[in-house]
Parts: structure tokens; sequence; C-alpha cells
């Protein structure tokens, strides 16, 4: 019998609160002093499945609320036997600053998160002011964070959160969107989007020295 998925899982709720233990980096990954990139809402993982076979000598790890999806991730990646990924249940609003350690993560992709259109909803999009501030401590200098969604409000609220905090640079075009994916791999959401010739709003962010 197929496990019904929610859509949408509330963050704010009191049993996503908790805080996360220490994970034990040799026991995730082959090579744990390999760069570190986080897909953060990575759902059920398929953009990370590709990345790590693409990028061998890079660590990948997806971050996700959905606690089915990450079970479901990670057993479609273990036949494949890739020691660079790995699936995580959690909710990075309260997992990140306690999950890695200042100036460890190389690369951040925040891929069309879910949009929370109701105003009295929108506290708990992904994207909040403390989230930002986490991630100026864990992104290393001369890392990245990578942000797209199909929502031009959503995208819009992310750019100016991010762009606001001394820590991040945006990349060109500062004025605008990037027209192209800078990533070698697309996640199934973006290329639906794109077939149906709808626009796909995209934002690099560089993390300054």
């Amino acid at each position: 019998m197929a496990v019904r998925v929610r859509q949408h899982v509330n963050p704010l709720s009191q049993k996503f609160q908790g805080a996360i233990a220490a994970l034990n980096w040799s026991a995730i990954y082959i090579n744990p002093n390999q760069p570190l990139f986080l897909d953060i809402g990575c759902a059920r993982g398929q953009f990370l499945l590709e990345m790590a076979q693409f990028q061998p000598h890079h660590n990948f790890l997806g971050i996700e609320i959905r606690q089915v999806l990450v079970e479901a991730a990670n057993q479609e990646r273990d036949p494949l036997h890739l020691g660079n990924l790995h699936y995580l249940f959690a909710n990075i609003n309260t997992a990140l600053s306690s999950l890695v350690s200042p100036s460890t993560v190389q690369g951040v992709m925040i891929q069309f998160p879910d949009p929370w259109f109701k105003r009295r909803h929108q506290k708990r999009r992904v994207v909040q002011p403390q989230l930002v501030q986490d991630l100026a401590i864990c992104v290393r200098s001369g890392g990245f964070v990578f942000i797209q969604s199909d929502i031009l409000a959503v995208a819009v609220e992310i750019r100016d959160r991010i762009a606001e905090h001394p820590a991040f640079e945006q990349m060109e075009p500062t004025d605008g969107w990037l027209t192209q994916n800078p990533l070698p791999v697309a996640t199934e959401r973006e290329r639906l989007t794109l077939e149906q010739g709808l626009p796909v709003y995209r934002c690099w962010f560089h993390k300054r020295g």
C-alpha cells in the first residue's frame, strides 16, 4: 500500500522544535573531508541523487522535514552505494546551528520551497532571518547560497533577506534573475516548470571572506 505523503508540514509545530543530535560524519560519508553541500527541503531527493553521482568528490546532505520522504530517499540511495550522499529528517530552522560547525559548508541550495501563500502562514516559510544568520555562520568564505523558485513573491522575499545580510553578496545580475541554472543538475520541479513555459527565478549569493 502506498504511503500518503503530506504536501505541507507546519515547521512551527511543537513536534518539530526539538534539537537534533550531532552527526557522526565519518559514519555517514566515506570521505568526510570532502566539501559539504546542503540541499534544504530536498523532498524526494532526486536532485541530490544525480548530483552525488555527477560530483563524487563532493559530499551532499539533503535535509527534509517530511520523514517518510527521507526514509524513501535513503532506501533509493543504498543500492547505488553512494558514500557521498545522505538524507536527514530535520527541521532546518531549528537544526542548522547544531548540525554543522561554523565555516564548514561549501554551498547551500534552497530550491522551490513551500510558498505558504496565505499571509498568516508566511511565518512558516523556510527562509526566515534567523536561518539567514545561521547560514552566514556555517557557510565558509568563498562558499555560496543558491536559490530558485517559480513563485516571484517567494523568490523576492528570499533574495531580499539574504541580500540584507552583510556576509552575502549577490552575484550578477544584481538587478535581475539568472537566466540559466549554474548547477549541472535540475530539480524535477524546475524541469516541469520550464517544460510548461513558465519562468524560474534564480539568484546566487557569494559568502564574503
